[in-house]
């Protein structure tokens, strides 16, 4: 019998670096405190955002502090944390930029998990390859950087900007855009609508009845039989031009009702490259669609601060105290205070530290100098002991006179404490009446 072959499942050399591009923008997304388990599942579908670029089965411990993750981020090249946590008022998220910030907190106003999503949805869909590659980001409706826009939306576009690799139409993969990130400004209510989306493609100018016969039938259908299921119908026709449970005049559907589910003449594209899916291949006309699969959140900008938690500097902006210049140049002078302080706390214990290692080494080297001197001398004492035994034996003999003598006295000795040794007791014993 052959032995079975294993495949293999991790990627190695140059597969690996092309899941994961070198240079990508890495995270981590993490809750802290106490959150309850609707902002749990909130974090796990922001995961599956950020995927393949993210820790997707990172666990938080009760005991784990946001500093512990500000540490361990820079030794797994990790640019960029996604903080949630929940605030009287309503759950809050902060994006850190490491190591040097800066960092915004948001207020997520509402937010809607990918299973409520997908359980709205007509179109039930399978997730899975899709996450395989990072999705396309797209800033929608974010003004352009004048002398009339605030001076605080340049830089968020810029946050969201660096949370994805950066798209290059000349070198990426038409197969690879499987997923796309909407982030869009609302500027009547000034707040932030993040969406995201599966790119679906499909057959451009027919019916959805003409396309299951081009593509087959459905993945469930699939796992039973290969070929359509007309056994109900009478005709071809009947196939083609009834709509189900809406009968034209004539007993058929109209042709103008039969139009392609995949959208109208704006969304037709050619497309440049093979993609995924069946008979799209280069050249084809397709039909672009973008289905919303969560998460859904608003968000409302609170506070731009420098540095990181912890470490903060100035505040940049923020949405609900305003200070005058005074009071922002006497905040900028107590910030660069505290670094020159902070500075010269971390220079002082790097030269407290490093003139302690130098006093072990001189302490130590001492040491081994009186350890090697005393061995020596221990050495110089053990050759004068061992001419004195020489000596000894060769001048002195024991007679075997004195040898006799000690003898007898030992057994005088042992005779006489027999002599003083008490009777032994009788030992008692009951006897029953």
């Amino acid at each position: 019998m052959a032995r079975k072959r294993k495949n293999r499942t991790h990627l190695k050399g140059a597969a690996a670096t092309d899941a994961t591009q070198e240079g990508a923008p890495k995270s981590f997304v993490i809750k802290h405190g106490t959150v309850g388990p609707s902002l749990t599942h909130l974090v796990r579908d922001v995961r599956k955002v950020m995927e393949p670029n993210t820790a997707s089965r990172l666990r938080e411990r009760n005991r784990n502090k946001l500093k512990d993750y500000l540490v361990m981020a820079p030794a797994l090249h990790v640019t960029h944390l996604l903080a949630f946590t929940l605030t009287p008022k309503a759950p809050s998220m902060r994006i850190v930029r490491l190591s040097d910030g800066p960092t915004l907190s948001f207020r997520v106003e509402r937010y809607s998990l990918m299973k409520d999503i997908l359980s709205q949805s007509k179109r039930s869909r399978s997730i899975g390859m899709e996450y395989l590659s990072p999705p396309l980001l797209v800033l929608a409706s974010f003004p352009q950087p004048g002398p009339g826009v605030p001076a605080h939306l340049p830089l968020v576009m810029k946050a969201f900007q660096s949370l994805f690799p950066p798209l290059s139409p000349k070198t990426i993969k038409l197969s690879s855009a499987r997923r796309v990130v909407l982030v869009s400004y609302n500027a009547e209510k000034g707040t932030i609508d993040w969406r995201h989306y599966v790119i679906t493609i499909k057959s451009y100018g027919v019916s959805r009845r003409v396309r299951k016969l081009l593509e087959g039938p459905s993945k469930a259908a699939a796992s039973t039989t290969k070929m359509l299921d007309l056994g109900n119908e009478r005709d071809l026709a009947d196939f083609l031009l009834r709509k189900k449970g809406e009968p034209g005049p004539d007993g058929y559907e109209s042709a103008s009702s039969a139009e392609s589910v995949a959208g109208d003449e704006n969304d037709q594209v050619d497309l440049a490259d093979d993609y995924v899916g069946k008979n799209n291949k280069k050249g084809s006309r397709r039909a672009v669609r973008l289905d919303e699969v969560g998460p859904r959140m608003e968000l409302k900008l609170v506070k731009i601060t420098e540095g990181v938690p912890g470490k903060e500097g100035g505040v940049i902006y923020h949405s609900l105290v305003k200070k005058s210049k005074k009071e922002v140049n006497e905040q900028k002078a107590a910030h660069a205070a505290k670094a020159k302080l902070r500075k010269e706390r971390r220079e002082e214990q790097e030269r407290n530290v490093a003139q302690k290692k130098k006093g072990k080494k001189v302490a130590f080297e001492e040491g081994d100098k009186m350890e090697g001197d005393e061995e020596d001398e221990e050495e110089e004492g053990e050759d004068g002991e061992g001419e004195d035994d020489g000596a000894w034996d060769d001048e002195e003999e024991i007679e075997d006179d004195e040898e006799e003598e000690e003898e007898d006295d030992i057994a005088d000795q042992s005779s006489e404490s027999e002599d003083e040794r008490p009777p032994p007791k009788k030992a008692k014993t009951r006897t029953k009446r």
